[in-house]
């Protein structure tokens, strides 16, 4: 129910559960805050958001915690009024930003907040320009917190935000607030190490340089980077993110907001991964010769590989797509296959059920990440999205914290940062769900992980957790709730492109098989091992697992030296710009494998990314509708259903085991390398 209130003459109708804070910003009027975010519940305890309210007591009141209901009519049934620029809310502002000042150093030249920091904007904005204090400053003593956020708590000015977005938000009561006025201080408890694998987006919240980026500690200042709008790969959840560069070098990776997908957080090995983007960049072409890898010009290495190519018969060719593969070089790549007459094409996990051909809908997060939020009933099958998708287990938390929602696990029990009935380890503990009927829930949720999925009777998991989905109600008119999490960035824009098998063509399985392939083309494939024989040409970034496996190296551009479209868990399709070039003689993706084609006489047909891409939208015309989700046909859930449900009995175990090493890049750095030392250390010390 709304209701009219007027804000500085001005009228405006807003909800009845709307505090003042909000309402006033409906209003258009501007009110400064510290304590106060619309994602966190209410604290109130900074006292920067004053306003007058008409009728009320005869001093301001704190916008935020009062709410637009609790306001009374003028004495004829008049609109309740609320003003923010009186002369007692002016003073009342410099009032309460002389006393957060009090003990606030003076050190905004060396604080890496500098030019991003609310504290310094808003004394701008609302303060005076002296202070009749002359006492000494307080000085508290900074606090080890982890690898990741450094503290300077002399700043701190006990909003408490970080304290509330941690127990909130990310499910983890790592921080909290002790002592009492003066000795008031946030810390950790016994100065531990954070444990949440979202904990950067603290410094994102923090008000002042209480807490900032140690891995960014004192490398640039906002205004010397440039800023381009991108799109993460680290998962498949496609969080929107503003990548900064200053000249050819990312600095740091920032949240953008997105309200359908990550709402404004982001992983902390999207954020800090930035220092493996700088350490073993493969930056020139190389070739094996008598057994060691040594440098060699473009023109060399499409030679050799032309060579063996030509040699080859087509059969015994197959070409792999890693999982930071944009939608534009996949398509790329099987164009040249396509060429070549080799059908033997995938994208996919050696033992994946995924196909294309059983329907869109058989491979997507069908209800969509927001719609998690509508979920009555959610069941996860052989998945941990804590460690898989962090922002996507942030929401299924918030609709946790919701109430009203039953959380049930099949397979690995571990903490997902809300509590949830563990009903069993495997296949059996699924198919005992179909004897259940029908949820007593509203939009009941089925999420499919790969860890269900990526073994040997994959097919007969995912037609058992369709049919399940179908069996509870999951898949009604106006609701799908089956749905599959995906891993990689990769994976959906591969299988939408049709990056499988052709007819007669072999499965990832078959062409890791000894002797199966003559030649193998890996882009950016770092995660399986090549038998012996083949000749691999690896395209990719980093001198991972795949280029020590190469016979000749292409070297790739990562991705935000590159401009790519992405498809995420959901069937969303993405666009990433690029913010930074390769380095080196290293090129983009699309590029070396059109400057190949010409080598191997079978020159694709397009000389630019624009013209590739309108050859791609011609083909797969839902992939022009950036930011649009195609959405899969129910039926193709009901015909997995109708499937052989013959599992094994074996357990399902997660897919993702370390949360910080999963990629070349995560490999390649050493930040990612001290987070998963750490995690490591305490899940030791947990099990003893």
């Amino acid at each position: 129910m709304n209701r009219v209130i007027v804000v500085d003459g001005k009228e405006v109708e807003v909800p009845q559960d709307y505090t003042l804070l909000q309402a006033c910003e409906a209003a258009g009027a501007e009110v400064p805050r510290f304590c106060f975010h619309d994602r966190l519940s209410i604290a109130g305890n900074c006292r920067m958001c004053l306003v007058e309210v008409k009728g009320g007591p005869p001093k301001p009141a704190a916008s935020c915690a009062m709410n637009v209901r609790d306001l009374r009519p003028g004495p004829n049934g008049e609109a309740p009024e609320v003003f923010t620029k009186t002369p007692m809310v002016k003073k009342a502002r410099e009032g309460v930003m002389e006393f957060l000042l009090i003990n606030h150093p003076l050190d905004c030249p060396i604080c890496d907040q500098g030019g991003e920091c609310d504290l310094q904007d808003q004394a701008m904005a609302y303060g005076v320009d002296a202070s009749r204090f002359s006492e000494n400053k307080r000085a508290v003593e900074n606090k080890y917190i982890g690898p990741l956020v450094k503290t300077i708590m002399t700043r701190c000015i006990h909003c408490t935000r970080c304290v509330r977005f941690t127990t909130e938000v990310c499910g983890v009561a790592d921080l909290g607030l002790i002592g009492r006025g003066e000795d008031a201080e946030i810390t950790s408890y016994l100065e531990q190490a954070l444990s949440s694998e979202m904990q950067g987006n603290v410094v994102d919240l923090c008000p002042v340089g209480a807490l900032t980026h140690k891995p960014y500690a004192f490398q640039a200042r906002p205004w010397e980077m440039a800023k381009t709008e991108s799109i993460d790969v680290m998962d498949a959840v496609g969080s929107a993110i503003r990548v900064d560069t200053r000249g050819r070098e990312v600095m740091r990776v920032l949240p953008r907001l997105n309200e359908a997908v990550n709402e404004e957080w982001i992983s902390d090995k999207t954020r800090y991964i930035t220092d493996g983007l700088k350490t073993q960049r493969l930056d020139r072409p190389y070739a094996r010769v008598d057994g060691k890898l040594k440098p060699v010009s473009w023109g060399e290495a499409f030679a050799i590989i032309a060579e063996k190519v030509k040699a080859a018969a087509p059969e015994k060719i197959g070409a792999l797509a890693g999982q930071f593969a944009s939608v534009e070089e996949m398509f790329a790549l099987k164009g040249l296959m396509d060429a070549l007459s080799v059908p033997n094409i995938d994208c996919r996990h050696p033992d994946s059920p995924l196909d294309p051909a059983k329907g869109r809908a058989s491979y997507l997060f069908n209800s969509t990440i927001a719609g998690i939020e509508e979920a009555g009933a959610i069941l996860l099958v052989g998945t941990d999205p804590r460690k898989e998708a962090p922002v996507l287990n942030a929401r299924i938390r918030k609709r946790y914290t919701r109430g009203d929602v039953t959380i049930g696990v099949i397979g690995q029990a571990g903490d997902l940062t809300y509590p949830y009935n563990y009903l069993g380890a495997g296949p059996e503990t699924l198919a005992s769900l179909i004897d259940h009927g029908k949820a007593k829930a509203e939009k009941p949720m089925v999420i499919v992980g790969q860890g269900a999925l990526n073994r040997a009777d994959g097919a007969e998991v995912l037609a058992l957790a369709a049919k399940v989905a179908n069996t509870v109600g999951a898949v009604t008119e106006d609701w799908n709730g089956f749905n599959v999490l995906h891993t990689e960035a990769a994976q959906v824009g591969g299988l939408d492109i049709g990056f499988v098998p052709g007819e007669g063509g072999k499965a990832t399985g078959a062409m890791l098989e000894p002797g199966a392939m003559d030649v193998l083309f890996l882009l950016g494939v770092d995660e399986v091992e090549v038998p012996e024989g083949a000749f691999v040409v690896y395209q990719g970034t980093h001198g991972d697992r795949g280029a020590h496996r190469a016979d000749v190296i292409l070297p790739g551009a990562a991705y935000p030296e590159k401009s790519g479209t992405y498809v995420n868990t959901e069937g969303r399709v993405q666009m990433g710009e690029r913010a930074a070039f390769p380095p080196g003689e290293a090129r983009e993706d699309w590029a070396i494998l059109r400057a190949l084609s010409a080598q191997l006489g079978a020159a694709l047909p397009y000389d630019s990314l624009g013209a590739l891409r309108a050859a791609l939208y011609a083909a797969h015309p839902h992939m022009a509708a950036i930011d649009q989700i195609a959405e899969g046909d129910k039926s193709a859930v009901e015909a997995l259903a109708g499937g052989s449900t013959k599992t094994g009995s074996d357990a399902f175990h997660n897919a993702i085991t370390d949360f910080y090493l999963t990629n070349p890049i995560a490999r390649a750095s050493a930040t990612m390398a001290e987070c998963s030392a750490l995690a490591k250390a305490r899940t030791a010390e947990a099990a003893e």
